[in-house]
């Protein structure tokens, strides 16, 4: 990944030397009208422990490009990446001020930094309850945000699809990380016709998966990355079985060799599941899949958009009617067809509903960082 971060730098100082304005029609004889677009100013980057280097940079190189000064708070878990990146810009000779680093606890830090007068915007990635908080401290000051929060995204599999490929995706979209992504694919909706044996295949590949040291590369599945998140994954899993859904693979804590003192959750999937459970509604930021059945198109998609969430959505099908129809239907900002976590510094980023407010990557994000003017002029009238 951090291979790909000089990508985003470079695509935005692409962009720096055309932002254009426009010269206008205007509905008022003898007037000329013309519009410039303009750096917002001081941007607040408030940054999660999970990606921090990526999601930094997703956030600082739309807003240097556009001519803001950036003051970066990384989280108080993971703040050592973002002090060296703040290093490495002030060795590539970028001027004092322009970008800035504060560590400390969001409730202090970050709280400041939202309220600060001078701050004209915000840009949050986190959880939607931190999102929340963020848009209402930032609403006293009339401040622009952009929140990429949380997800509870649809993986759907139809009976038509290349069904080892939607094996690879589904695995690959939640059990990655840990599970430990907004665009975690944490739901499975698989057609009734092939439900029993696709869950069963994936449950047996992923008994094989290999748990430990993420600085491994034999490593599949690493720990969970801080104890109070460690701690919530296991009690939404508890929630799971009380509410009477059936864990066909992992649900506990695992102790791997070397690992032994390590916070990690086994691999988990969860059958017997209805969409209005807690574990099938709440996003539980670890490797946990539920798995649930449709028998028509149209009742895919209503399971789909039934979440307070729209981040991302996954489609795996062979049809190219469904490939070009089913997308428009899905209330999230990214649909992949037949892939999933492909992201690029290109498209844009962001989520519907609770999953939060304007868009990362591609020409969007930079017009997020622009306020535009509007200059209205009468050639030749005094002045005096």
């Amino acid at each position: 990944m951090v291979d790909h971060l000089a990508g985003y730098f470079e695509y935005y100082a692409g962009l720096a030397d055309k932002v254009e304005g426009s010269v206008s029609p205007f509905d008022k004889p003898g007037f000329f009208h013309y519009t410039r677009y303009e750096p917002m100013g001081v941007v607040a980057c408030i940054v999660p422990w999970n990606g921090p280097l990526l999601l930094t940079t997703t956030k600082i190189a739309p807003a240097l490009a556009a001519g803001c000064a950036v003051v970066i708070k990384p989280s108080e878990f993971a703040s050592t990446s973002v002090l060296h990146l703040v290093e490495l810009a002030d060795e590539a000779g970028f001027p004092p001020g322009v970008i800035n680093v504060v560590t400390g606890y969001g409730s202090e830090i970050g709280d400041a930094l939202t309220s600060h007068p001078l701050v004209r915007k915000v840009a949050f990635t986190g959880g939607h309850v931190g999102g929340h908080a963020v848009a209402r401290s930032a609403a006293t000051g009339f401040k622009h945000v952009t929140l990429e929060l949380g997800g509870k995204a649809p993986n759907i599999v139809f009976a038509d699809a290349d069904l080892d490929a939607a094996l690879a995706g589904v695995s690959m979209g939640i059990f990655n990380t840990s599970g430990q992504a907004c665009l975690a694919g944490s739901r499975l909706l698989v057609e009734r016709s092939i439900a029993d044996e696709f869950v069963a295949k994936l449950a047996d590949q992923m008994r094989d998966a290999r748990l430990g040291d993420p600085a491994d590369m034999d490593t599949d599945i690493g720990p969970i990355a801080t104890r109070p998140q460690f701690t919530s994954v296991l009690e939404r899993i508890d929630a799971a079985k009380r509410e009477g859904a059936t864990p066909v693979l992992g649900g506990n804590r695992v102790a791997p060799t070397g690992g032994e003192n390590g916070l990690f959750v086994e691999p988990t999937i969860f059958t017997n599941v209805t969409n209005d459970m807690r574990i099938a509604r709440e996003e539980v930021f670890g490797p946990v899949l539920v798995a649930i059945p449709f028998d028509t198109d149209d009742e895919a998609v209503a399971i789909a958009n039934d979440t307070d969430f729209g981040l991302t959505a996954g489609l795996w099908t062979s049809s190219l009617d469904r490939a070009l129809n089913l997308p428009p239907r899905l209330a999230a900002g990214t649909v992949w067809v037949n892939t999933y976590r492909t992201v690029s510094v290109m498209a844009p980023f962001g989520g519907f509903k609770n999953s939060g407010i304007g868009r990362e990557n591609g020409v969007d994000a930079i017009k997020d960082y622009l306020e535009p003017k509007s200059i209205i002029i009468r050639p030749g009238a005094s002045v005096a």
